[in-house]
């Protein structure tokens, strides 16, 4: 596989026979490439495309997506239910399960907004975590930090027994001395080959904040480090 960082929790993967598109959002500079970090469907239009969507926030979705079949002949679109309907798309609810032939996909919960995504695809399991995370954010009520916890818990205590080949995780800075409570947490229960730490923005010192924690020692030599858009890592 090879991954390519479009920014904030954006990347595309592109594996034996697919090329795939997670929570695409800043296409600028408006003649930019995959090189830059922005999706130029021209560029890909011979391959077999399969786009994803976790939620409408803005920082995860960008209508762009839906020309994207104008100009790929083989271009499928999975959206999170709580986006407006697009004709063509796959609409998605959370603890949903769909088999298309050449993939299996299933969706998490997020105890933010709309769904996680566990993509099967050329003998390959991808976990994209959308919103989904260990968000404790100081100056909310206790209650509050302990339901978040308590969710995202339950959501990937589902993929326990899992063997993950890659996982795009959060890891947010604006958690402060939390910010790496979910990803932690995910690396210590679900079985993951690759991890890369995304949702943080311009702010991505704290990648390497993440890797030379003490907590993260167990499974540093598993995280991919992804901080400059474009930046492309190949992996097994």
């Amino acid at each position: 596989m090879e991954i390519t960082y479009l920014y904030h929790s954006g990347f595309a993967v592109e594996t034996e026979r697919h090329f795939l598109v997670f929570d695409y959002w800043r296409d600028t500079p408006k003649n930019g490439k995959l090189k830059d970090g922005v999706i130029d469907p021209m560029e890909i239009r011979e391959k077999d495309v399969l786009v994803f969507a976790s939620h409408r926030h803005r920082d995860h979705y960008n209508k762009v997506i839906l020309e994207w079949p104008e100009t790929i002949p083989r271009c499928r679109i999975f959206l999170s239910d709580d986006i407006d309907v697009a004709k063509g798309a796959v609409m998605l609810a959370p603890d949903e399960e769909l088999a298309g032939g050449d993939f299996e996909l299933k969706t998490l919960r997020s105890n933010d907004e709309g769904v996680a995504f566990l993509l099967r695809i050329d003998s390959k399991l991808i976990y994209h975590a959308g919103d989904l995370n260990w968000w404790h954010w100081q100056g909310e009520p206790g209650s509050w930090n302990e339901d978040i916890k308590a969710s995202y818990q339950r959501e990937i205590g589902l993929l326990a027994n899992e063997k993950v080949d890659l996982a795009f995780v959060p890891v947010d800075p604006r958690l402060k001395d939390q910010y790496a409570w979910g990803i932690d947490h995910f690396m210590r229960t679900v079985e993951t080959r690759r991890v890369v730490p995304m949702h943080f923005g311009s702010k991505a010192r704290v990648v390497e904040r993440l890797m030379g924690d003490e907590a993260a020692k167990p499974y540093a030599n598993r995280i991919i480090a992804m901080t400059t858009r474009g930046m492309r890592v190949e992996v097994d």
